[in-house]
């Protein structure tokens, strides 16, 4: 029902044209690895599209200025839980448009397809900045539907009186964060602990994390309680504001994964309160959330090259310069995030030709024969476009409370 209330929306209420594009196509550089359909022809390949992307800017160019589409995409990443190689997306680009008109298009359409047992949402959707989902959840998908949210410790375990966190934190680049588990002293045991060092070293390079247990007489228990000194003390319990058998996770190291550390465990925190009976997340309440801001491009960590963080075709933000410091660059890329689940994203395109082929060339390194098709067509006049593509599958394991996208798809890959 679901999907076709989305479809009466888009077409009868919208105006979109459902256009059909094609499965087999070329090879495009970047994003998830595809899957490569040999011919008959000796040493010719096609690509299973990892998504519509290049087929719906073309229908923009072409003068389609609505578009949508119930698309299946391959991508040749393996059968996870949350993943799968084949899965159906929500597909949507529109011409003449900005981020804020499709952002309230995608709004519009899940109130118009919300299945009436469900509780009621509230559009718009709350907005949050890429940085701030990073520096108070640890993820760029914040769970909202509860607090503990991480915050900046580092000027208070630079004087704290705990030598080896002091050097730690003395450390250039180095970065300090912490967040509070409200009661979390009855169920975060010595076996826990063990269990997150492990992911803290393994995963993140990282030693620790620090536990802090606030005890009955509202002072702390924990491997570093006797040499914290009272300032430190005070500052914490003022900033998280603490009481009786509260545990404060903290850890020290470069920014990136020390945010990426308390990122998992403030999810595993949650885990281990719920499963010891703890109410901490609602599980029929629906926190969508709308990111934005997100960098245009990152260093790729194995080939030291700058890549893109989505896909190529993104806008950059109109302030930011992208000639003289790219990777200091915000992107007009914008992601729906459904109670910690990545539903969607989106962005406003690149159609002016001279931009795409600077990206392409001076910045990524892409050689101008893998896409002169492309850049030859956004010379021929491109609206200005965007679009926005929602995962159908994992949606309706959010609307489902599944456990996977498996239970929700006739024919799942194992």
């Amino acid at each position: 029902g679901c999907q076709k209330k989305m479809r009466d929306y888009l077409q009868d209420i919208e105006g979109f044209v459902d256009l059909t594009t094609p499965t087999l196509s070329v090879s495009t550089p970047g994003g998830a690895k595809e899957f490569k359909v040999p011919t008959q022809h000796p040493g010719k390949f096609y690509s299973l599209v990892q998504s519509p992307q290049l087929y719906k800017q073309l229908a923009m160019i072409g003068g389609l200025d609505r578009y949508f589409q119930f698309a299946v995409c391959y991508r040749d990443e393996g059968a996870k839980p949350d993943r799968q190689p084949e899965f159906m997306q929500v597909d949507i680009e529109m011409a003449n448009v900005t981020q804020a008109e499709v952002q309230a298009l995608i709004e519009n359409m899940i109130v118009h397809s919300w299945p009436d047992h469900l509780p009621a949402i509230s559009i718009p959707f709350p907005h949050m900045t890429y940085n701030e989902a990073m520096e108070s959840y640890g993820v760029d998908k914040p769970d909202t539907r509860f607090d503990w949210k991480l915050q900046n410790v580092t000027e208070v375990v630079k004087s704290c009186g705990v030598n080896i966190l002091e050097k730690a934190v003395s450390t250039p680049g180095s970065y300090a964060s912490a967040f509070s588990v409200p009661g979390g002293g009855k169920n975060i045991n010595k076996k826990i602990l063990s269990s997150w060092e492990t992911l803290a070293l393994k995963e993140h390079q990282l030693n620790g994390p620090s536990l802090l247990y606030v005890k009955e007489d509202g002072t702390f228990r924990g491997a570093i309680a006797k040499k914290l000194n009272d300032k430190a003390k005070l500052a914490l319990f003022e900033m998280f504001q603490l009481s009786s058998n509260d545990v404060v996770v903290l850890a020290v190291g470069t920014k990136s994964n020390v945010l990426a550390l308390l990122g998992k465990l403030r999810l595993v925190a949650a885990q281990v309160m719920e499963e010891a009976g703890e109410p901490v997340r609602d599980k029929y309440s629906f926190n969508f959330l709308w990111v934005v801001d997100f960098p245009l491009f990152e260093v790729d960590e194995e080939s030291g090259k700058i890549a893109s963080v989505h896909h190529p075709f993104t806008m950059p933000h109109p302030e930011d310069d992208l000639y003289s410091n790219p990777l200091e660059v915000r992107s007009q890329h914008y992601d729906i995030v459904l109670n910690g689940s990545e539903v969607g994203g989106g962005s406003i395109r690149i159609h002016d030709p001279f931009l795409q082929e600077y990206v392409f060339g001076n910045i990524l390194g892409v050689s101008p024969e893998s896409f002169g098709f492309f850049t030859e067509a956004l010379a021929s006049g491109a609206p200005p476009h965007g679009g926005i593509a929602l995962g159908f599958d994992r949606f309706i394991t959010n609307l489902c409370g599944a456990a996977s996208i498996r239970d929700v798809i006739a024919f799942p890959k194992r």
